[in-house]
């Protein structure tokens, strides 16, 4: 009786040491701007989220167009103004809105993007020689994400070969086929945007808003996420989770405006007529 006794008072003791150690690495990791896998990686406000990024910062925004966009971290990163900043995404939003907000106050020194998209702004910066922008074809640049986050220096394609995109890019054939070497993409920061989220970090794109943050959400030094609704671990179902919370180094609830890029309108019979 002694003798058990004695081994579950161990134990207990084994049990307080071990939480006590657990809520002091939390405490440090938070203090230090830090998330360890496993961990719950919830902040609280936008600041904490977006703490270290720096003036000549290389960031990876996911989204396309107005969908899918991380609208909150992006408007934090404005706060902050934070210059000289290479972003890396689809296109840039809209004037005054998304990415665009960065650039009203030339906080953008170089875009690597897809396309113009509708922003009046990009195209006057553009062609005003005050923005640098490198043009990617668009699944060149989803699989230069990809591949940044798999740790792979470059790849093969394609696509390109030919035009302005493949100058000066190394050239090599495979069965026959002409094939240019694109370097991968990684970035200081990637701030993506999903659906649900648990407080690992697990996450669930919703539909269309899928487009480039699974890719985005891996090629992260750091790795922010903005969710619409927050769960507990195991609330998810593993099958259906579109990015482990591996990549995932923060976590925050956020508020979403969700936008209409371009909204067009179908005439009516009358109208028509």
């Amino acid at each position: 009786m002694l003798i058990n006794r004695f081994y579950l008072s161990i134990s207990i003791l084994i049990q307080l040491y071990y939480q006590k150690i657990v809520s002091i690495l939390m405490l440090n990791k938070r203090k230090r701007g830090i998330n360890m896998a496993g961990f719950d990686k919830v902040v609280t406000s936008y600041a904490e989220a977006m703490a270290g990024l720096e003036d000549n910062m290389t960031v990876i925004a996911g989204g396309f167009g107005l969908c899918g966009i991380p609208e909150g971290l992006i408007r934090q990163i404005k706060k902050m103004g934070t210059k000289g900043l290479t972003i890396v995404s689809n296109n840039c939003g809209v004037d005054g809105f998304g990415l665009g907000l960065l650039l009203e106050d030339k906080q953008v020194k170089k875009m690597i993007s897809s396309y113009v998209g509708e922003n009046a702004l990009f195209e006057r910066q553009l062609l005003d020689g005050e923005l640098e922008v490198e043009l990617t074809p668009q699944g060149t640049l989803a699989e230069k994400m990809r591949a940044g986050g798999a740790g792979i220096p470059a790849f093969y394609t394609a696509t390109g070969y030919g035009t302005p995109v493949g100058e000066g890019k190394e050239v090599k054939e495979f069965s026959g086929r002409p094939y240019i070497m694109e370097e991968s993409i990684t970035g200081d920061f990637a701030i993506v945007k999903a659906w649900k989220a648990d407080r690992y970090g697990n996450c669930i794109y919703r539909h269309t808003a899928q487009n480039f943050n699974p890719m985005a959400a891996t090629a992260g030094k750091i790795t922010v996420l903005e969710v619409e609704e927050l769960v507990e671990p195991g609330e998810l179902e593993p099958s259906q989770i579109h990015t482990p919370g591996i990549y995932i180094n923060r976590v925050i609830v956020g508020k979403f405006e969700k936008r209409i890029e371009r909204k067009v309108l179908a005439k009516t019979s009358n109208e028509q007529g």
